[in-house]
């Protein structure tokens, strides 16, 4: 596959400035705040006191800049929840729709984008910033690009629009969750959703909300589902449809396309993977697990 781009247009981006912007976050997130440089991105979430998911962004710094990009619908509940956190801490939080938020990927992406494929490597380029995508370098790069430019400027360094679906299919069956498509406002866990194993909890930072619940999954074997990649073994099914073994319901499809989905499994319905005595089904599709090398699954 010849590199491409895909703008992300169901993401944006958010300025975090001024001398208190990392320790803001510092307190608030999943991830070091500290370690943030132009040489560093990383992947990140906002939780609920009782752990349960908010907000999953990315952070990158330029200059006296910090850029976070997440959902562009939840952007301004995400800057409300920061700004009743900011008190008299002197950040200004101010959207940047100027940028538009674009994934780079296939053959060479990281080359023409001259990064290593290390997660969360960045650098200024293509008359913005880009980065390996802290999760996983396979799903290629992230970048944050002038809105009215960036499709000329990819084109002229060698990248081609994507092939429609071709990135979501990339997403999808590497089991990277994306926003709330995925994950469950509220309720979803980030040992539910691969934040350890993505690289989205730094365990020796100190607190964050949400730190004692999530720690205490990961330490107690807490964990009863995960998110992971399935494939579809007949056409494809209702879309947020149930997923089950016999009679019995073990999961649901969260985020789509025609041959497979991410799904949110018991981990007992994973136990057999890939080859179940009965086999998983939503509605008359058979769902088969898919479960990539990153992640780690624990016993039932």
């Amino acid at each position: 596959m010849a590199p491409c781009y895909r703008h992300l247009e169901n993401r944006a981006a958010l300025k975090i400035e001024g001398e208190d912007r990392k320790n803001l976050l510092q307190g608030l997130i999943s991830n070091d705040a500290l370690t943030l440089g132009r040489d560093r991105a990383a992947w990140a979430a906002l939780l609920t006191p009782q752990g349960k998911f908010l907000h999953e962004f990315c952070l990158v710094e330029q200059g006296e800049t910090l850029f976070l990009e997440g959902e562009a619908e939840r952007l301004p509940d995400l800057t409300r929840r920061l700004t009743l956190y900011k008190l008299r801490s002197k950040v200004t939080l101010t959207p940047a729709p100027e940028l538009a938020v674009v994934a780079l990927f296939g053959a060479d992406a990281n080359e023409k984008a001259t990064l290593p494929k290390i997660a969360g490597a960045a650098k200024p380029v293509f008359d913005g910033i880009a980065f390996a995508d802290p999760r996983l370098p396979d799903l290629g790069l992230r970048a944050l690009l002038p809105r009215n430019s960036f499709a000329a400027t990819l084109e002229s360094a060698g990248f081609e629009p994507e092939q429609p679906g071709a990135y979501e299919r990339l997403r999808i069956g590497l089991g990277i969750p994306d926003g709330s498509r995925d994950l469950e406002i509220e309720k979803t866990t980030l040992m539910e959703a691969g934040f350890d194993e993505l690289g989205g909890i730094d365990w020796k930072k100190g607190c964050f909300i949400g730190q004692e619940l999530t720690a205490r999954m990961r330490y107690r074997g807490l964990v009863k589902r995960r998110l992971v990649p399935v494939v579809f073994k007949g056409p494809p099914p209702q879309p947020g449809g149930e997923i089950t073994q016999g009679d019995k319901v073990v999961g649901e499809l969260r985020s789509q396309d025609n041959l497979g989905a991410i799904a949110l499994l018991r981990l007992e319905a994973l136990d057999e993977t890939p080859h179940p005595s009965t086999p998983l089904q939503s509605g008359s599709t058979t769902i088969i697990p898919s479960v990539p090398s990153w992640m780690r699954l624990p016993k039932v």
